[in-house]
């Protein structure tokens, strides 16, 4: 029987036999026994499914990746401890030393960064384009060597909607998947692979979570890329893996199985990025209300916006909901209910009016955080973004002097009366 999101964010990923706990078990152990080592050795060369070491795999964690996978509609899914670890194994698992990737420019600072600067380290080239470009702008960035393109669906913080068919279709057009990190609207809101995306990623720690408990991040695979169709460019997955007794994984694991199988035997064995049972835990107690909350997130972006955009200190108000937003179409198509409550502005003045004030809220927390039950805010420039140069800051949509605030499950009045007596004090 198919359900509705709704029923998924509370019923998906794990359902009880009988006598067993209702809730998810939190399988704490590192390791699991096993009656022979002929048993153990199926596991190791993946002719088996089981457990044999939290650092890979863990059941607790694999019953919220089902969840996860189901809410976007795709084949298989996985936990990472971050969402920056989610990213960068969802890179990874298709590029190597001499890749390329195309990236939108408007992507959250740590993530920009990570691909910059960290990911150029290991050899993998990059081009940034705007999220607005053109399709042959777009088509003139990707190189021989492209492997992958990557964007967010509403970017942190600049708040751009990607227009995902046109970023899809060019990914496509040359052979390559397209990743899109869709923290922001969550499944609920916008379900990228329903138009287009093969690889979605999360970091959990915002909405999905959304009371700040636990870091976490997810990978889901559409199954919808063929890999051997494009097996020159992607020897990982459609060549013999000799750690791994010569298994081809496209072969053995199919389009629906390959890439997360991949990326577990190998980055997840190598990296250990894995997120904790208890934090997987957390994780989907804060799934199974994350259709409730998102529509009251939405509420409170859309008046804090509202108020925003009319008041004489404000320059500039970034929210998709707003009618006179450049990206309202494009939310209007991919997210006709709605994107996430989070509202970047930017304040006449600059950066010290900016200061001033946010040292001048009261309800609202000064925080390094987003998409949470409370609300907070904080000055991009100076904490989230602050290793990218004024040039870099330009190019993603970010002025020194933007506030991010994300609006929590408030009373949407008093988010409202709070704003107005910050800004009666600059």
């Amino acid at each position: 029987m198919s359900y509705n999101i709704d029923t998924k964010c509370v019923q998906a990923g794990y359902t009880p036999g009988n006598g067993e706990p209702r809730q998810v078990p939190i399988i704490q152990s590192t390791t699991f026994k096993y009656a022979t080592s002929e048993d153990m050795g199926k596991l190791f060369d993946l002719e088996a499914s089981g457990y044999f070491y939290t650092r890979l795999q863990n059941p607790t964690n694999d019953y919220v990746a089902a969840k996860i996978a189901e809410l976007e509609g795709g084949t298989a899914g996985m936990l990472t401890s971050s969402g920056q670890a989610a990213n960068f194994f969802a890179l990874f698992n298709v590029c190597e030393c001499g890749s390329h990737i195309v990236s939108s420019s408007s992507i959250y600072g740590g993530t920009f960064n990570l691909i910059a600067v960290t990911m150029a380290k290991m050899g993998i080239d990059v081009t940034f384009v705007s999220p607005d470009c053109t399709e042959e702008e777009l088509n003139a960035a990707f190189k021989d060597n492209t492997r992958a393109v990557f964007g967010e669906t509403i970017a942190n913080p600049a708040l751009t909607v990607l227009d995902i068919e046109k970023f899809a279709k060019a990914a496509h057009s040359h052979g390559v998947p397209f990743i899109i990190d869709n923290t922001f609207p969550t499944p609920v809101n916008c379900r990228p692979i329903e138009w287009g995306a093969d690889i979605v990623t999360h970091s959990t720690t915002k909405y999905m979570d959304g009371h700040g408990v636990a870091v976490g991040g997810a990978i889901v695979d559409s199954g919808r890329f063929d890999w051997m169709a494009h097996a020159e460019k992607f020897p990982g997955l459609c060549t013999p893996d000799e750690s791994y007794h010569g298994i081809t994984y496209a072969e053995k694991f199919g389009q629906g199985g390959a890439f997360i199988t991949k990326c577990t035997a190998q980055l997840m064995r190598d990296f250990g990025c894995i997120q904790s049972p208890q934090n997987a835990f957390y994780l989907n107690l804060g799934l199974e209300s994350l259709h409730v909350r998102m529509p009251k997130h939405v509420e409170n972006g859309q008046a804090v916006a509202e108020f925003l955009k009319d008041h004489p200190k404000v320059a500039n108000v970034n929210y998709s909901g707003l009618k006179d937003d450049k990206y309202y179409e494009l939310a209007q198509k991919y997210m006709p209910n709605g994107g996430c409550g989070v509202v970047s502005f930017e304040i006449e003045g600059g950066r010290d009016a900016a200061l001033r004030f946010m040292k001048e809220l009261k309800l609202a927390a000064i925080e390094t955080h987003v998409a949470d039950a409370r609300t907070c805010c904080l000055n991009p420039a100076t904490s989230t973004h602050r290793q990218m140069s004024d040039e870099q800051l330009e190019a993603a949509g970010i002025p020194a002097g933007l506030i991010r605030m994300s609006c929590g499950l408030e009373d949407k009045e008093d988010l409202i009366a709070d704003l107005a007596q910050a800004l009666d004090a600059i």
